[in-house]
């Protein structure tokens, strides 16, 4: 076969390997995924820890957090075995914090939680971000769920 007849490369998946996701299956189910907005980082914080006493996201499964900005002085949410957080320098997420955001969201993608929280310190690009997370590749790894409004 010569190079010119040799199939092109597959498009680089921002999730990582199969590995982290489903031990090397083909089936992926979309992470459950929810836009935090608020006032604060701290309401934030407080609306994404009250959510993750609920059933519907056992801190046994793990959980990841994207938190924008940084915090008020109350931290919060604490990092653990079971809870992933990343904070990001605040600014428009997906303007000029994009490369940012898809670094960093590609990073807690490969850990394959059970529920994504992302929290937004400005809501004015919210319609914006969630076009861009709802477009490939993300579209076939996020799972969209109601809003969150701290």
């Amino acid at each position: 076969m010569s190079g010119s007849d040799s199939p092109a490369p597959a498009p680089a998946d921002p999730a990582g390997p199969a590995g982290p996701f489903t031990s090397g299956s083909s089936s992926r189910h979309p992470i459950p995924t929810v836009l935090v907005t608020g006032p604060s980082a701290a309401a934030r914080e407080a609306a994404i820890g009250k959510a993750l006493q609920y059933p519907a996201t056992p801190r046994s499964d793990g959980a990841a957090v994207i938190l924008e900005g940084l915090p008020d002085g109350n931290v919060m949410l604490e990092a653990s075995d079971h809870l992933l957080i990343s904070r990001i320098a605040p600014g428009c997420l997906c303007c000029a914090g994009n490369l940012v955001m898809r670094v960093t969201l590609n990073r807690l993608l490969r850990q394959r939680p059970a529920r994504l929280f992302i929290g937004i310190a400005d809501t004015t690009h919210l319609d914006q971000l969630r076009s861009w997370l709802s477009s490939a590749p993300y579209d076939q790894l996020l799972a969209f769920m109601p809003d969150l409004c701290s």
